[in-house]
């Protein structure tokens, strides 16, 4: 055949069968699914796709209605009256699409696309259905919807732009944040329109960057809403690249963390800072930085005020170095600048105009030429209120604060006032742990430190020092008659007298109590007493204490370095011996140690050591001194019980002795108790063999007033011995009488309830006051010794005995003279009416036996029993008084 009859043929039109063969091919491969559909609504074709989509074969639904695999959206197509002519769902399909849900056999449903085209041909018509399957595409545009509203929903903002940086997307996130419409974008880059005059200057250059190198940029950047206002963002910028790594876009998600940065940034590093014990001017330096980096329009300054109102610049590392030190000499007033002003107010101070506002006339001249124009000033307040200093905000624009500087100040005055706080709280505990909190003077801790680096130097430079120890002279007498409150002022003047007479290098502290220890370097011997002087000299000033002016006194005890010890201890030991030494002597003067004071604080510890044991292997011993009445008939009135001490190696210790050792080391409370069994013991004894002592006297020390069980402890005493109240007379001093501790005041009313007699002893050398006198229940006064010893040669001692036993009359009280030593004294007395003597004259204290052959001998036999006494006793008022302690023990 030839070539052209080969093109021939194959240019020849297809028959029927070959056009028809041909057709059905290409919709038996066709992706979709294809259906064909006959007049009568009945399926004449499914091809391959369509047994995929619905899962049944071709078989099963030849022939069947169309309804049987799609759902018809037209229902009164499916209407079994419709009319004849009615060609069914896919007549009303034609030239529609409609997106359908169907059924496949699993079960599962698929939505599709379903589109009808109708084919005329010789006499017949058909419809053929095209589905798809969009289930996929369905569901990837539902969650594009999603996506969308929930970027638009987001309040980050959100946009996206083209590889130039042209923004094609803003999501309404962005809009709020920045106030920038997609519109306005298209204006410009985002780094053009977004930037303002803080801006990192080579933003553009690292997103470029970034980009080039196919990766990701996370910063943060200051930018600017279309208002002006200033935000701090975190940026993400994410390259978006296509299936061949082609860049075809850029999503940037921008967060603002304006608030994050101002809070959790600035708390992180100022709180780690105080926690780092960092100074007070890196703190608040620290601030100051971190507010002008989150907002560079800003200067700031922090200020402090002291207690009495002076400014003190901490930190200002922006402002000129001349403002620092104008603040500095300047305190808070109406006109004292921004700070000082505000401070004064204690409320916030905005300065619109640096140039003209009267507050900041003594400042313009400083800061207008750094270009700073206004200002707002925030007081910082303590938790109780107090302003503790202020922030203040320089701008260079006459503007005020806006919303991003309302919340940076919130945040810094919450952070300063917080360090602040705590560095009070800092000074506090220092000030508590190293200095006395009544004088403010060095403590014990801190004076040994100063001192012990005192000495060191002195060692150093081979040049002497002096230890000073002051003790006030009748302190607790002071303390007794006016109260702690009178003693802690009394305290607190003479601190402040030392510190004057002492200023500069010299180191003084509050040791315990009434005393004070020094140290004076480079002091000579001939210094220190100079010093002494000048200090007994400086205490003994008039000062007034509650209603009464007092002359104190002092004694000192001076020890030189390195002579008399080379640590402080030493030193302090030995100078508070010689102390001792000035105050046995009579105290109001100063004593420098000598090496037999060693011997003689030796010999007390030893004195002390002796008398505990003493107590408690019964080495100690009662006498009993007779007191007589003072009528013709000189009968017995009763006998003071005296405590004695014969030592087994020491022999005979006087109570001058160890009385006041006693008191020192805490054992007159229990010598008191002992003393008081041993007398009702001895009384009981002479009552059952019917010795005629009518009652006995014994000392009983203020201490032991302060004990809430004593007048218990006394009843229990007299219950045991078969004694009764009258037998028993208790001598009491009176700092006794002044004792303010409410303890003391129930004994005596307790005691005087109980019937037993209280004698005031020596009575007109103390500081008690008729006042305090006529309210207590006394029943006796015992004249001290000394008015009587200078009867015969003072006409002054004769008067005022004269007038005590005047009082004693008036107040119905007795009065027991003690002694009396001449006939001269007896009879004086005697002719004023005194009722009771007591002394040498009649006899000297005598043990029990002795005491009881006194009486035989001068027969004061007595009728065994004290004699009946007027039922009538002192006059007294209400059990107000005011009362104080002091001991004496016989």
């Amino acid at each position: 055949m030839s070539s052209t009859a080969v093109n021939a043929q194959r240019t020849a039109p297809a028959t029927p069968d070959q056009t028809y063969e041909i057709l059905s091919q290409v919709l038996e491969q066709s992706v979709d699914a294809v259906l064909v559909v006959d007049q009568g609504n009945r399926i004449v074709l499914f091809n391959q796709a369509a047994e995929n989509l619905w899962g049944k074969p071709r078989q099963s639904v030849l022939g069947k209605p169309l309804e049987t695999v799609l759902p018809c959206p037209m229902p009164h197509a499916q209407d079994a009256n419709a009319p004849a002519d009615h060609y069914g769902c896919a007549e009303k399909m034609v030239s529609s699409h409609r997106n359908l849900a169907i059924r496949h056999t699993s079960g599962d449903t698929c939505l599709v696309s379903v589109s009808v085209s109708r084919i005329n041909t010789t006499g017949d018509s058909f419809f053929t259905v095209f589905v798809r399957d969009i289930t996929h595409q369905h569901e990837q545009q539902q969650r594009m919807r999603e996506l969308s509203l929930v970027v638009d929903k987001s309040d980050n903002a959100i946009f996206v732009s083209a590889p130039d940086h042209s923004v094609v997307y803003v999501n309404r996130g962005f809009t709020r944040m920045f106030g920038y419409d997609l519109e306005d974008m298209r204006d410009g880059t985002p780094a053009q329109i977004l930037s303002g005059p803080h801006t990192e200057a080579n933003l553009g250059e690292r997103v470029d960057a970034a980009l080039a190198a196919r990766e990701s940029l996370q910063t943060e950047v200051l930018l600017y809403a279309k208002s002006g206002r200033p935000l701090w963002v975190s940026a993400a910028i994410n390259p978006v690249q296509d299936e061949h790594g082609q860049l075809v876009g850029l999503v940037n998600v921008l967060t603002d963390i304006t608030h994050t940065k101002m809070h959790q940034v600035m708390h992180q590093k100022v709180l780690d800072a105080v926690v780092r014990d960092a100074s007070m001017a890196d703190v608040m330096t620290l601030i100051c930085r971190e507010v002008e980096h989150i907002a560079p329009e800003v200067v700031a300054s922090i200020v402090a005020v002291d207690a009495d109102g002076g400014l003190r610049p901490l930190a200002a590392p922006s402002l000129p170095p001349g403002m620092r030190e104008q603040i500095a000499s300047a305190s808070i007033g109406p006109r004292a600048g921004s700070s000082g002003t505000t401070a004064w107010r204690g409320k916030p101070l905005l300065v619109a105009d640096i140039a003209t506002d009267p507050v900041c006339a003594d400042y313009r001249h400083l800061l207008l030429p750094h270009g700073l124009l206004a200002s707002w000033t925030n007081p910082i307040k303590s938790s109780n209120g107090r302003v503790l200093g202020t922030v203040t905000f320089y701008y260079r624009q006459s503007r005020g604060p806006d919303e991003l500087h309302t919340r940076l100040i919130d945040t810094c005055l919450h952070l300063c006032a917080l360090a602040m706080e705590r560095e009070h709280a800092n000074e506090r505990v220092h000030q508590l742990a190293f200095y006395d909190t009544l004088t403010g003077l060095p403590n014990r801790i801190m004076f040994s430190a100063k001192a012990e680096q005192a000495l060191a130097n002195a060692g150093q430079m081979n040049a002497p020092a002096a230890v000073l120890f002051i003790d006030l002279d009748r302190f607790k007498l002071i303390n007794d008659a006016q109260g702690h409150a009178a003693g802690d002022g009394l305290l607190r003047d003479i601190a402040l007298r030392l510190g004057e007479e002492m200023a500069g290098i010299n180191i003084i502290g509050r040791q315990a109590g009434d005393e004070f220890v020094a140290v004076l370097p480079h002091c000579s011997a001939e210094q220190a007493g100079s010093m002494a002087e000048r200090l007994l000299s400086a205490i003994a000033l008039p000062t007034t204490v509650g209603l009464m002016t007092l002359h104190p006194s002092a004694s000192i005890g001076v020890a030189m370095y390195p002579g008399d010890g080379r640590d402080i201890e030493l030193l302090v030991r030995h100078a508070d011996m010689a102390m001792y030494r000035a105050k046995g002597e009579g105290g109001g003067s100063f004593r420098f140690f000598s090496g037999d004071m060693n011997k003689v604080a030796q010999e007390r510890v030893s004195l002390e050591t002796a008398l505990r044991d003493a107590l408690r292997l019964q080495q100690l011993q009662l006498e009993y001194q007779p007191q007589v009445r003072g009528h013709q008939d000189s009968r017995i009135y009763g006998a003071e019980a005296l405590l004695r001490w014969q030592h087994p190696d020491l022999g005979t210790i006087p109570p001058a002795r160890f009385i006041p050792v006693a008191e020192e080391s805490g054992l007159i409370s229990e010598l008191s108790i002992w003393v008081l069994r041993q007398a009702c013991a001895q009384m009981a004894d002479w009552r059952k063999r019917g010795i005629g002592v009518p009652r006995v006297s014994v000392n009983i020390s203020a201490i032991n007033f302060r004990d809430p069980d004593l007048s218990a402890l006394i009843a229990r005493t007299l219950d045991a011995h078969g004694l009764v109240p009258d037998d028993l007379t208790l001598e009491i001093t009176e700092s006794v009488m002044l004792d303010p501790d409410p303890d003391v005041l129930d004994n005596i009313e307790a005691i005087y309830a109980m019937g037993v007699r209280l004698s005031l002893d020596d009575f007109g050398t103390g500081y008690s006051s008729l006042s305090h006198l006529h309210r207590l229940p006394i029943y006796e006064l015992k004249l001290d010794q000394s008015f009587v010893r200078d009867i015969d040669t003072s006409a002054i001692a004769r008067t005022l005995t004269t007038s005590v036993l005047r009082i004693g009359e008036s107040l119905g009280m007795k009065v027991v003279a003690e002694g009396v030593e001449t006939v001269s004294q007896h009879r004086f007395l005697t002719e004023q009416g005194c009722p009771v003597l007591q002394g040498f004259l009649f006899s000297e204290s005598l043990p029990a036996p002795a005491l009881e052959q006194w009486l035989l001998q001068n027969e004061y036999t007595g009728a065994g029993t004290a004699e009946a006494e007027p039922s009538t006793g002192p006059i007294r008022g209400g059990t107000d008084a005011t009362l104080a302690a002091s001991a004496e023990a016989g």
